[in-house]
């Protein structure tokens, strides 16, 4: 198969999305695909055997690390040299809305995919009143394709019931060999700790600091917790105000890490605590999760997809007391409080996590690719 992606996430930004969709190119290639990725300027021309075409591209003001990519003929000339047997819109805005038009004017089945649950970011940016126009605008794109991709069975849900067609479920993936349990080491931990000692559990963050990400809420549990220690792995436009959040606690910011870095923070704390309730997914509480970490998520979005409450991880309410810092603290609580059953949750944790391989979730999307061009072949000889 041909297979043409428009994304306005890709490489060199570093986020969940970029790592489903180097991953999926990745197996696509070694499938025996031909791939071609329509992204934002400053990505390399070539991954993994796939053809990579930058688009001039400008930041969006309230979030500037996503560029908006403005496609022009270059973009319309090169799909038509490509000839792709259908278009992936990733994530569907300006470079996505010029992927499905062209999809569309040239008669190429288009399937959509969703992993950015916009219409939430907007109240943490004071823009909530926007959210009934963003779903319409999203739907309006979306119902141009034959078949639209969500990450999480509660993103499937909630794309019907706002009125978005065709959904189904692309199953979440992680890479096994890169996090592991094995890779735990008293060097990382210390630098996890950068100045404080090690005197209680080592809590982690890995991610974005970003708004919508609601980090504020781990500070009550270092209020309640006293000897614990918090690590904030990532970085992005909330830093300064988080350094002001967090300024006397036993917090360390340890900015970007990568590969086995990453993979050894992961492995190296006591539990992973990821307060955001606007995940799609949250691929890196499956990647803390294949390093043995056992997590705490909230219970929504696409995250109850992946905790089993009480054993593999703890959920916690997002909308409960002092908005949902006191669930939070008890669930941090109470998958501390015994060291036999912390140590059953990191078992459960890798045993969840090697359930999920990307070539497994590469494989069912290709079966998807599969059936929307064995559908489109039986409408054209009709």
């Amino acid at each position: 198969m041909k297979i043409a992606f428009f994304t306005e996430t890709f490489l060199p930004k570093v986020d969940g999305i970029v790592t489903r969709l180097t991953k999926t190119v990745q197996h696509l290639v070694a499938a025996g695909d031909e791939v071609t990725v329509f992204c934002p300027e400053g990505c390399p021309s070539e991954f993994m055997g796939a053809k990579v075409v930058g688009v001039p591209a400008m930041p969006l003001p309230l979030y500037p690390e996503l560029k908006l990519g403005l496609p022009g003929p270059a973009v319309s000339d090169a799909l038509e040299g490509f000839q792709p047997d259908l278009v992936h819109v990733v994530n569907p805005a300006v470079l996505g809305l010029g992927g499905i038009w062209l999809a569309k004017t040239n008669n190429i089945p288009l399937i959509a995919s969703y992993h950015t649950h916009l219409p939430k970011y907007l109240e943490h940016y004071g823009m909530g009143m926007l959210e009934p126009l963003l779903w319409e605008l999203l739907k309006a794109a979306h119902n141009q394709a034959v078949l639209n991709l969500c990450t999480s069975t509660a993103m499937v849900k909630e794309l019907s019931d706002k009125g978005i067609q065709h959904t189904a479920l692309w199953q979440r993936g992680v890479d096994t060999e890169i996090f592991r349990p094995e890779l735990r080491s008293d060097q990382m931990r210390q630098r996890l700790l950068g100045n404080f000692s090690d005197e209680g559990p080592l809590l982690i963050y890995v991610g974005r600091l970003s708004a919508e990400k609601q980090i504020e809420r781990i500070k009550p549990v270092l209020d309640a917790l006293p000897q614990a220690r918090l690590a904030l792995v990532g970085d992005g436009p909330h830093r300064q105000q988080l350094e002001k959040t967090f300024e006397n606690t036993a917090t360390n910011f340890v900015g970007y890490l990568s590969g086995e870095e990453l993979a050894s923070a992961y492995a190296s704390g006591d539990a992973f605590l990821f307060p955001s309730s606007t995940e799609t997914l949250g691929l890196v509480l499956l990647e803390a999760m294949a390093a043995g970490c056992p997590v705490i998520g909230a219970n929504r979005g696409g995250i109850p997809d992946i905790i089993s409450d009480g054993e593999n991880g703890c959920l916690f309410d997002p909308d409960g007391v002092n908005q949902g810092s006191d669930s939070l603290i008890n669930a941090t609580k109470r998958l501390l409080q015994n060291d036999l059953e912390h140590q059953s949750m990191r078992n459960a944790a890798r045993k969840e996590a090697e359930q999920w391989g990307w070539a497994g979730a590469t494989a069912q999307l290709r079966e998807y690719y599969k059936q929307v061009l064995k559908a489109e072949s039986l409408k054209i000889a009709a």
